[in-house]
């Protein structure tokens, strides 16, 4: 059943209206992501995501609001710079993009469905630009954790490619994750902090 807050919301109707069609919706945030749930959620079998897909504070807010995601944080990965600020990613210089690390549980959600969540949430076919976001640090990219997800996003996206949805080139990058930097912490669940549900550029 979705709450009055989700009903009343435009933006964050929108989200819903996505989420109950998947069949993924989750109706309450949990609060707060202390770093040792993360540990604990991994040890029951729980599996890690990667994407980048514009502002990480709109991404966040959706994918917290997914059944079967437990954990998340936003962070910057993809690049050569160690420990960077935010500062510094908006550079461009350290070629990190802002990105959503999240944990899941795959007997809830599956991999193939949050790419498809993914591919939702943003126009994969323009160059290092999410709206008026624009610069390296807002491109498209899955970073996959292993070779099962490695295989599931480019299925994903060739499947996206057929469609015809596009009548541009799909651009986002599918490559290996490595080092994930947690970004301050101003930045996590940001939208939860500030009072409100969303706000950033995300394509729906």
């Amino acid at each position: 059943m979705l709450d009055e807050k989700s009903i009343s919301n435009p933006f964050l109707n929108k989200i819903t209206k996505i989420l109950v069609q998947f069949g993924i919706y989750k109706s309450t945030n949990f609060k707060g992501d202390p770093m040792s749930s993360k540990e604990e959620l991994l040890k029951k079998g729980y599996q890690i995501a990667t994407f980048a897909a514009g502002c990480f504070w709109g991404v966040e807010a959706t994918f917290r609001k997914v059944k079967g995601v437990d954990f998340t944080q936003v962070g910057y990965t993809g690049g050569t710079t160690e420990n960077p600020t935010y500062r510094e990613v908006c550079t461009g210089n350290t070629e990190h993009a802002e990105a959503v690390e999240l944990v899941f549980n795959p007997s809830v959600v599956s991999y193939t469905k949050l790419l498809e969540l993914f591919w939702t949430l943003h126009d994969p076919t323009t160059p290092n630009r999410q709206g008026p976001d624009v610069g390296t640090q807002y491109r498209s990219a899955i970073f996959y954790h292993n070779e099962d997800q490695k295989q599931a996003a480019i299925i994903s996206k060739m499947n996206l490619e057929k469609s015809g949805k596009y009548d541009r080139e799909i651009v986002t990058q599918i490559v290996p994750a490595g080092p994930f930097y947690r970004a301050e912490e101003y930045h996590q669940q940001y939208f939860e902090k500030m009072g409100h549900d969303g706000g950033c550029i995300i394509k729906y």
